[in-house]
């Protein structure tokens, strides 16, 4: 009860704060002084991207850990903005074989699906790696290799921002808008996330006993969060954090064959970060964004991360002809 009234409170505080706008200024007229908007033009941009989902298991009274990762492949594409939707698409690029030899081969399906709105944002995504290392915390550069470790990760996750005038998340994103002045917002992020991981043998800190053949929790968390761009000229560098409770539906298989069933109360996290340049014709920038999920099992803290690097950059061009429609104009032509 003390997490929900402490939320209720913010939200409620942040939807006050900045939805006041002049009585005798339109919303269009204020969030215009602030936000550029490019209705007649549409754009195209390369995009070099690198995606990962790890996990980490730690021993809470001997502070011992162990993490793993994939290894991850970067992947090279293209995206576009035209009438009013935007797409992305990019192919994996091999992995060289010293990268193989080091950290072993990862078998990665990755499928991600994102629109960030005015005042919104949403994230679909299914994942399933197979295939991690050992990240060595003492320099290591000869890896352990767990080939039958497998994970599969489904969920969603969105955004609502309450300052609708003077902040663009998508001005640092996914650039169909230019913030011209600095401003932030508070905002609300949910989740709704189930994680799965299992290995042909165990896994864990065996000092502790805590070693796992399987386990499979689902997680739903609500955070409260603050966004800010700050905006030299045509630069701009936006930080976004939230972090709030979660609720965990956990099953889970140990070394010794016993399962367990349980439910507990932990944290999400989710971190952006972007900086990079937006004019009316150029644009580009670099963006990294991480959701965290983190649970505990007795004397261990369990946590999956899923991460994002992009590399961006791109020409805005004027819209002629058919250009200048919208996509609902396509498939639902006015009469």
């Amino acid at each position: 009860m003390r997490w929900g009234f402490i939320l209720l409170s913010l939200f409620a505080a942040a939807a006050e704060a900045q939805t006041d706008t002049s009585h005798h200024e339109s919303f269009s007229d204020v969030r215009g002084h602030y936000i550029k908007r490019y209705p007649d033009h549409f754009w195209v941009w390369p995009v070099v991207k690198s995606r990962s989902l790890s996990f980490k298991s730690e021993n809470v009274v001997t502070d011992d850990q162990t993490k793993f990762k994939p290894n991850s492949r970067t992947a090279l594409g293209a995206g576009f903005y035209l009438f009013e939707i935007a797409a992305e698409i990019a192919f994996s690029i091999p992995e060289s074989e010293t990268s193989i030899n080091q950290f072993g081969e990862s078998d990665v399906r990755d499928l991600q699906i994102n629109a960030i709105g005015k005042f919104w944002g949403l994230d679909v995504y299914w994942q399933r790696y197979k295939g991690f290392y050992l990240d060595e915390l003492n320099g290591a550069t000869d890896f352990s290799k767990r080939a039958d470790i497998q994970s599969n990760n489904f969920g969603l996750s969105g955004f609502y921002a309450f300052n609708r005038t003077k902040f663009s998340l998508r001005s640092s994103y996914n650039f169909s808008e230019r913030q011209l002045h600095s401003g932030g917002s508070w905002m609300v992020i949910g989740t709704l996330n189930t994680f799965k991981l299992q290995g042909d043998s165990t896994w864990g800190d065996a000092s502790s006993g805590s070693e796992f053949l399987s386990m499979r929790y689902t997680t739903f968390g609500l955070a409260p969060g603050y966004s800010y761009n700050y905006i030299l000229k045509k630069f701009f560098v936006n930080a976004t954090l939230g972090l709030g409770p979660a609720h965990n539906w956990l099953y889970v298989k140990t070394a010794n064959g016993a399962d367990s069933n349980n439910i507990s109360i932990n944290t999400i996290s989710v971190i952006r970060l972007g900086i990079g340049y937006n004019s009316d014709r150029f644009f580009g920038g670099v963006g990294f964004s991480i959701q965290s999920r983190h649970l505990r099992i007795e004397d261990t803290r369990f946590s999956n991360s899923t991460s994002i690097v992009k590399f961006m950059a791109g020409y805005r061009f004027r819209e002629v002809g058919i250009l200048k429609k919208r996509a609902v104009d396509l498939f639902l032509p006015r009469h």
